[in-house]
This record gives C-alpha cells, structure tokens and sequence, in this order.
C-alpha cells in the first residue's frame, strides 16, 4: 500500500510546521539560559513533534471529539505542536531541576555520602 506523492509530502510539512510551532511558542513559557540549551531543545521538540505528532493528534482529536471535525493534516499539526510543546517545555523544567541539584545542591551529601555544612545550617 502506498500513498501519492502529494500527501505524503503534505503530511511531512504538516508535521514539521506543527513541531516547529510548538517548539517556538514554548519560547515564551521557558526562555532558554543560552544558545545551546535553545537550540538542543528546539531541535528536541522539532524531533518529537515529527515523531509523535500523528498519534498525539489522533488521541488529542479523540479526546475533544474533534474526529469529524478535522482532517488528517489538521490533526497531524495539532498533535505534533502539542507533542513538540510538552517535550521542549518538560526539558527546560528537568534541565532547571537538575541545575538547582548541582554541586552544592541538596543531594550532593546523598550521592556523595558526605556530609556537607552551610552556614545557616550549622547547629552548635
């Protein structure tokens, strides 16, 4: 079974707009510390959208009763801007949590075993 030319390539653009969407609009929830970290979780979010962008569409027009109302390229934007939205937003907030842990972080005496004393900690 294979599908026209077309379509097919309407449906790759319909998935990368709707990844390249959500990646951008999350800009605005999370600002990025820097180039790196803007583009890594650009092209994260770009690659989750392309991925998972038909089958977040397919659940998210399942779930809102939007089935009959959509068409295919609809649904496949919709979904790949919410997949690429949730990951790019979701990396931001891990890679925030993981740098809050950092090497004077709270779990450094977990992991390292040692015991580590703040000022404010100090019990005389």
């Amino acid at each position: 079974m294979t599908m026209e030319p077309a379509p097919l390539l309407t449906l790759w653009g319909a998935k990368l707009a709707g990844a390249a969407a959500g990646s951008a609009i999350s800009v605005a929830y999370l600002l990025p510390k820097s180039r790196r970290e803007a583009a890594t979780r650009f092209l994260i979010g770009l690659v989750t959208g392309v991925v998972f962008g038909a089958s977040a569409g397919l659940m998210l027009a399942d779930r809102l009763a939007l089935n009959d109302l959509l068409g295919p390229e609809e649904m496949i934007v919709m979904g790949s801007a919410a997949a690429s939205l949730c990951a790019w937003w979701a990396l931001g907030v891990l890679g925030r949590l993981a740098d809050s842990f950092g090497r004077d972080g709270p779990l450094r005496a977990v992991v390292t075993g040692a015991e580590t004393q703040r000022a404010g900690d100090r019990r005389e």
